[in-house]
């Protein structure tokens, strides 16, 4: 969880070298009353946060895949990325009360083998997700920008295949998790015990593992990907704009293009403040004074918080802006008894649509999302 959680802060006081060169004890840097604030602001803010986004996210997520198995695996192509989707995001979020736990003064009471479950799985669905959404923006700019299918419902085992390979390779980021995390007991915070990584120091090797698991997430897990999305949308927002190309299509960027603005207003946030840590701890580019390490933990807390807040948000996002997704929620509600109002408008939605010659590929006009 370095690099993606909370804990990631612990790190700056547990296995830094670069604050041993600056003084020789903790009283002497001034560095215990930043501890204990610090503490005192994540004790109170995470668990809020956290349960928060549990609650709406489970919720959303849980409609999400409801809807898309009143279906009957009637999928298309983005309904099955979605799907995966989904499922990355609500197991995510079923460790944010292991993280809450930890923040308060219980600590991590779960103990070292969970304590690599619990973060392996956090890593594996976060890059999960950024992937699933990469992969959807380079299947719509293929089909929009260039009418070349990438995928289609004829040949449902590549897109499968596409998933699997986005599982795999999330599995395969989250060896570090596996091999350094440990549950610590750090007597500068109250003799708690942490879930954090316990990298080898510089003295003990030639490798670097906490830098070199930094760089591998700015450019993995934010950068490359963020470049995709970027690159994609730009692309289709550009050939859209030169020429009618008819509502169904209008409507269905609209609907991804709202997942992407706001993963990047989550995410940024949070890898700019992280990036700037990293280049602290490495560079001494910035003061090692109480103000200054106070500030940027309270900074890595809220902008993680925000991140996080990312997984509940999708569903979210469906329903304001994707027309079928209501739609088939409300049809959803209805068969399970629920009384339900809409206007005729929206009643003739589902009608009223027609499958349009769009994309084959992912025969976007009828997916869930859109």
């Amino acid at each position: 969880m370095d690099d993606f959680n909370w804990t990631n802060l612990l790190m700056n006081f547990t296995n830094d070298d670069d604050d041993a060169d600056v003084c020789e004890n903790l009283t002497s840097c001034g560095l215990a009353c930043n501890l204990e604030e610090s503490m005192s602001f994540e004790t109170v803010y995470i668990p809020v946060i956290y349960s928060l986004a549990l609650l709406v996210g489970l919720l959303g997520n849980g409609l999400l895949l409801g809807v898309l198995g009143q279906r009957n695996h009637n999928w298309s192509v983005t309904d099955t990325f979605i799907l995966h989707l989904g499922v990355a995001d609500s197991l995510l979020l079923v460790t944010l009360p292991f993280w809450a736990t930890q923040a308060t003064a219980a600590g991590w009471v779960f103990g070292t083998p969970f304590c690599k479950v619990a973060g392996a799985l956090f890593t594996i669905n976060f890059y999960c997700g950024i992937f699933l959404l990469a992969c959807i923006s380079m299947d719509r700019y293929l089909s929009i920008v260039h009418a070349t299918h990438m995928y289609s419902r004829r040949k449902p085992r590549l897109v499968q295949a596409s998933c699997l390979s986005v599982w795999l390779l999330s599995l395969l980021l989250s060896v570090p998790d596996w091999v350094f995390l440990k549950a610590l007991e750090n007597d500068r915070r109250d003799n708690r015990v942490v879930c954090v990584h316990d990298y080898p120091l510089l003295s003990q090797g030639n490798v670097d593992w906490r830098l070199a698991s930094r760089l591998l997430y700015h450019t993995v897990g934010f950068l490359l990907p963020s470049a995709i999305l970027i690159f994609c949308y730009s692309s289709i927002l550009l050939r859209l704009h030169q020429g009618p190309h008819g509502f169904q299509k209008q409507r269905a960027v609209r609907v991804i293009l709202a997942l992407v603005v706001v993963f990047f207003v989550c995410w940024t946030p949070y890898n700019v403040t992280l990036l700037v840590e990293t280049l602290h701890s490495h560079n001494d580019t910035m003061a090692h004074t109480c103000l200054n390490k106070t500030s940027m933990d309270k900074a890595m807390v809220v902008t993680s918080c925000l991140a996080y807040l990312h997984c509940s948000l999708n569903p979210v996002l469906y329903a304001f802006v994707g027309v079928k997704f209501r739609h088939q929620l409300l049809n959803m509600l209805r068969s399970l008894g629920c009384k339900v109002a809409t206007t005729a408008r929206f009643q003739s939605t589902g009608s009223s649509r027609r499958s349009s010659t769009w994309s084959e590929s992912g025969n976007t006009s009828n997916s869930v999302a859109i």
